[in-house]
Order: structure tokens, then C-alpha cells, then sequence
């Protein structure tokens, strides 16, 4: 650590593998452990090169000017470079000259463009555009799912027109060219750990393990459960995910309403606690307003939860498509009418086993999948 920034060692792997650089200027939550885990399963050498994640304006303003100056402290040379959308790509690599023949890829988590804004918030279209020029820099650029690429250049010619002359619509097809789908990799396999010897018994287990945020449209998940437990149905709940407000009132008061029906309540700062959790529960609920990937719903599902998800966003590229009846639904009465029949038969819900499709988000799967497409960007032309 050095003035708050990190310049992480490789893994040592150089086999005939690459020496690639993971730029990541907010390596916190999701995006740290989605640095760490392709570093830790990948055949190339991976070096991280990192800021806290916090200010997050900031790591998109200023993070690629500290990170330009950390990175001359660094001996090697890469091969190549992986950067997510928090970094202004064009401006690191205007402070590195040296490094303007290595090829680049830009790995989309999330997008300034379709973010959704707190209510009465205005976007600050700069922000954008910074997603939009480190796209144009970069030799491939990478988005986490079909939603959420098909999201971002459906508005993206929204944002040209913005412009008062000179639109550049042609950056729409040329990005789109060079774009491609790559899911979030997961360490699905510390799961494993934890797994119990039986399915739970018992009233079923009802699991959020999202966000405490507005974005997750946690108000939608609570009137649902206050409505099924005025119709006397039997349940539990556990309440897990990271909270960034001090009083995050609905969850506060979900805590005393549903008192006698609290599994957990809380954040789970120990992963085999997280882990035990998930195990213990039966299904889990996304009303989510924003999903670009869904890497909790992968989680709990891998462990064993019946998913009922809204059927738009990410979520049906996770599910197969021979159960979206039974876990999709449209508004709330299909979500109502979902959880009511889970919760009565809760035989059903324990006697689906998604594990199988989930394994395919694990980093085992994966990993050799950015490896071999970022050995393509390596060998191929550059444009």
C-alpha cells in the first residue's frame, strides 16, 4: 500500500502464458473480487493495479492519473492490459506513451449510460462519455451479459445526439464490432465448503441477499412479504447484503414486523457464514429495478435456492429457458402468485438443483475463456 493505492504481484504463472496488467480503479466489493478471482485462476501472469474503492466520481475523473504514476514504478512490460469501465482509459494511456502498441481490453461491470439514477438525481452525461471514449480506445471491449451490452448501445446514440454538431454515430457500429459477451467470473467453489449433509426442513427460508439500495427496489420484496404473512403463510427470512446508508429505514422496519420470522438480519462480514446462510435458505427474490449481471442470484441458486426473478434485465440469461415459468415473473401479482405457491410447497422448491447450470459462471469455466479471447486481442490486428 502507498497513499492509498496498491500495486498487487502477479501469481507468478509464466508457462507459456502472457503478462497481462488488470487496471481496476475501484477494487472494492464485485470488481475486487472479480480482479482477485480471475488473478488467482488464470494461466497468464495477471498484475493488479488497484485504488480503493470509494468516490467513486473521482476514480472515474482523477483514478487514471494516480494509477498512470503508480504504474511506472512497475519493472515488466505487459503483454496486454485488462481495464473496467471505472477507468478513463484514453487518459492513462496518454501519461504512458510507452505503452500505446499494447493491446487493451475494457471489461464493462456496470455503464454510466443506463445506470439508474436515485430519484431526483439528473445524469452527468460526462461520465458517459468517459465510458464512451475508453470504448473507442480499447482493442475489445467486454460487457458481463447480453442485457447489459444490448442496454448500453441502445442508448448510447442518445447520448451522440446530445451533442449540438458532429454526432459520430459511426462509433455506435464500430464499437458494436468489437464487443462481445463475458460473464462475471465467480469462486463458486468455496461454497462447497459448506454444503450441509441434508436439505433443510422445516418452513421454507426466504433469502435477499442483494444491495440495501434503491436500485434493488427492496420496498416492492417487503410489501410482498407483508402481504403473505397477513394470509398466515409459513416462512422464514434472512436479510444479507451490504448496506452504504446509516438508517436504511425498510430494512429497519422489516426487522420488526417480520421479528418472529428473522433467520439473519444483516451483513455477513464472514464468508462461511454467508455461505452457511445461503445453504440454510429455500428460495431467492430479486425485485430488482437494475441487474446488469446477478452475480447473488448465481450464488444462492448454486447453493441450492429456488429463484423468483422479474423477467426482464440479466435475469433470464441465468435462468434455462425450461424454467422461466415456474421462476419469471412480469409485475407483482406474478410475483405474489410465485412466492405464495413456493412457500406451499416447499418440496418443489428444495427438489430443483440449478448447480448444475450455475457452474458454468464458476471461474474454473471461465477463467480459460478470458484467457484464450484475450490471447486473441493479443495476437490479432490492431486497429
Amino acid at each position: 500500500m502507498r497513499n492509498g493505492t496498491t500495486c498487487l504481484p502477479d501469481c507468478g504463472k509464466t508457462s507459456g502464458g502472457m503478462n497481462l496488467w488488470l487496471v481496476e480503479p475501484y477494487h472494492t466489493g464485485s470488481h475486487q473480487a472479480w480482479a482477485n478471482g480471475y488473478q488467482a485462476h488464470s494461466r497468464h501472469s495477471i498484475r493488479l493495479l488497484t485504488l480503493p474503492g470509494r468516490f467513486w466520481k473521482w476514480r472515474m475523473q482523477g483514478g487514471a492519473i494516480t494509477l498512470a504514476r503508480q504504474s511506472r514504478e512497475m519493472a515488466d512490460r505487459p503483454d496486454g492490459i485488462l481495464a473496467s469501465d471505472m477507468l478513463n482509459l484514453p487518459v492513462f494511456l496518454s501519461l504512458r506513451e510507452d505503452l500505446s502498441d499494447i493491446p487493451v481490453a475494457l471489461y464493462f461491470h456496470e455503464n454510466q449510460l443506463t445506470y439508474p439514477l436515485p430519484p431526483g438525481e439528473k445524469r452527468d452525461l460526462h461520465y458517459g462519455l468517459i465510458n464512451l471514449v475508453s470504448a473507442l480506445r480499447a482493442d475489445a471491449v467486454f460487457f458481463n451479459s447480453a442485457y447489459h451490452l444490448e442496454a448500453f448501445f441502445d442508448e448510447l446514440p442518445r447520448l451522440l445526439k446530445h451533442f449540438p454538431d458532429y454526432n459520430e454515430l459511426w462509433t455506435v457500429e464500430a464499437l458494436r464490432s468489437k464487443s462481445r459477451v463475458l460473464p462475471v467470473g465467480l469462486d463458486l467453489a468455496r461454497f462447497d465448503a459448506h454444503r450441509p449433509e441434508q436439505r433443510p426442513s422445516g418452513r421454507p427460508v426466504i433469502l435477499w441477499n442483494h444491495r440495501w439500495e434503491y436500485d434493488k427496489d427492496p420496498q416492492t420484496f417487503f410489501r410482498a412479504l407483508y402481504a403473505l404473512t397477513e394470509e398466515g403463510l409459513d416462512f422464514g427470512v434472512i436479510l444479507l447484503g451490504e448496506s452504504f446508508r446509516n438508517q436504511p429505514e425498510e430494512f429497519l422496519e422489516a426487522r420488526q414486523r417480520l421479528s418472529d420470522r428473522m433467520v439473519h438480519f444483516g451483513y455477513a462480514e464472514d464468508d462461511a457464514l454467508y455461505s452457511r446462510l445461503l445453504w440454510q435458505a429455500d428460495i431467492v427474490v430479486s425485485t430488482a429495478l437494475h441487474e446488469f449481471f446477478g452475480a447473488a442470484v448465481v450464488e444462492a441458486c448454486y447453493c441450492g435456492c429456488f429463484p423468483i426473478l422479474p423477467r426482464r434485465l440479466s435475469y433470464p440469461e441465468l435462468i434455462p429457458p425450461r424454467y422461466h415459468h415456474q421462476c419469471l415473473y412480469d409485475d407483482p401479482d406474478g410475483l405474489m402468485a410465485r412466492l405464495r405457491h413456493a412457500i406451499r410447497h416447499p418440496e418443489e422448491v428444495r427438489a430443483l438443483n440449478l448447480q448444475p447450470d450455475m457452474a458454468r459462471f464458476d471461474w474454473r469455466q471461465l477463467a480459460p475463456v478470458y484467457d484464450r479471447w484475450l490471447e486473441e486481442m493479443a495476437a490479432g490486428p490492431r486497429d
